[in-house]
């Protein structure tokens, strides 16, 4: 969609919901909200996930500022909630009333309410991790008011394009989504003033000692969730093709996948489901050699940071901003995004490769726990995050 026709539908459905954004906020004004706060942190759920865990180092970064969050979208499974429990860090959890679309209005009398209680602050923030409500509130703030997008997957792109004169900052978490997103502005012939609001920031992670493990046998992890863009299929495939070939290969599940494949068809494999115990997955990332992706289409995913933090080898295909992290033979191997046939038979031979040449993966592995630690380290993470929501200043004010 291009930037006048996503302006144009706002404008329109903004006239249709008005009543109903303003009854939000005068009731906003009639009853306050019962603490203050000067920074609103806008994320979907608590939901386990790569970008979740972005949004909770986000929260400890700033937590000394006492924001508040506001969920917005019904969980899936909610396995990252209590992590959001943070001294001094209020959570708003509206899904039970916002996110039913028979009751949609009800939606747009709360974007009033909050927009009453966000414009009563002085010098506030507004922050939106991967939310749709976000962009739904940032029609309704004063301009004053600073708000903050994050964005890491361009399936967002062409809806938030029509919000894009109410966000003061869009940060993207790879250099390669924040180049689309400058093409998608010169496609539609915008000002320069919109390009000097597009950021690029790494994500965060610890850094574990360094750990080999001396399995006589390959170990090859998925971890992830079980979304159609992950293509699970396709690795339960590599693994029947290795196990039919009697290779010195293991493959392990992490996530929800029995969405997408059968359990019981796998018996040679291991499936751990969800982990929301962080010390069960440093367990995890030191037991494995190789993490195995063939995902459509990507951010950057934190376990891929995890995984090169954690001296492992990445095999994936070369998809969002993993081609700016992981390099062919250099820190792990790449796998063409071609046909899906293709990327099963490719994956078959870069893990037989894998498991023939020790010093092959621990050269890759060397090589990537390099990277990490040039790149993702979290006094940067916070550092840059605080400065781009520019609270070192507002917070005086």
């Amino acid at each position: 969609m291009t930037y006048r026709k996503a302006l144009l539908k706002r404008k329109i459905e903004e006239v249709f919901m008005s009543p109903f954004v303003w009854l939000g906020k005068l009731l906003g004004r009639l009853f306050p909200l019962s603490t203050q706060h000067q920074v609103f942190l806008f994320f979907p759920n608590g939901d386990i996930g790569g970008s979740p865990q972005v949004n909770i180092d986000l929260t400890h970064c700033i937590r000394d500022t006492r924001p508040i969050i506001i969920f917005s979208k019904k969980p899936s499974n909610n396995q990252f909630r209590e992590m959001y429990n943070l001294p001094g860090v209020r959570v708003l959890d509206l899904h039970p009333w916002i996110d039913k679309k028979y009751l949609h209005f009800i939606n747009f009398f709360y974007r009033g309410v909050l927009a009453s209680w966000i414009n009563k602050q002085k010098s506030p923030v507004v922050f939106g991790g991967e939310s749709l409500f976000f962009y739904k509130m940032v029609p309704h703030l004063k301009p004053n008011v600073l708000t903050v997008e994050l964005c890491h997957l361009d399936t967002w792109l062409p809806y938030s394009i029509g919000f894009i004169d109410k966000i003061n900052k869009r940060c993207f978490s790879t250099e390669k989504l924040k180049q689309k997103v400058e093409a998608q502005y010169r496609e539609n012939n915008l000002p320069e003033s919109y390009f000097s609001r597009l950021f690029f920031l790494d994500n965060a992670i610890d850094f574990p000692g360094e750990y080999q493990n001396h399995s006589p046998r390959l170990q090859v992890f998925y971890i992830g969730r079980g979304s159609p863009q992950k293509r699970v299929p396709l690795i339960a495939e590599i693994a029947s093709s290795l196990h039919q070939k009697n290779a010195a290969v293991d493959f392990s599940f992490v996530g929800d996948v029995e969405k997408v494949i059968d359990p019981v068809q796998l018996p040679f494999c291991t499936f751990y489901g969800n982990v929301k115990s962080q010390d069960k997955m440093q367990e995890l990332y030191k037991k494995a050699d190789v993490l195995l992706m063939t995902s459509a289409f990507e951010g950057l995913p934190v376990v891929i940071m995890q995984m090169m933090a954690h001296g492992k080898v990445v095999v994936s295909t070369p998809v969002g901003g993993i081609p700016d992290y992981i390099f062919d033979n250099l820190n792990g191997l790449i796998l063409n995004n071609g046909a899906e046939p293709q990327i099963v038979e490719d994956g078959i031979k870069a893990i037989e490769k894998l498991a023939s040449d020790i010093q092959l993966r621990e050269r890759l592995g060397a090589k990537s726990r390099e990277i990490a630690i040039q790149k993702f380290s979290r006094e940067a993470f916070c550092r840059n995050y605080r400065k781009l929501l520019e609270l070192d200043q507002r917070l005086k004010t």
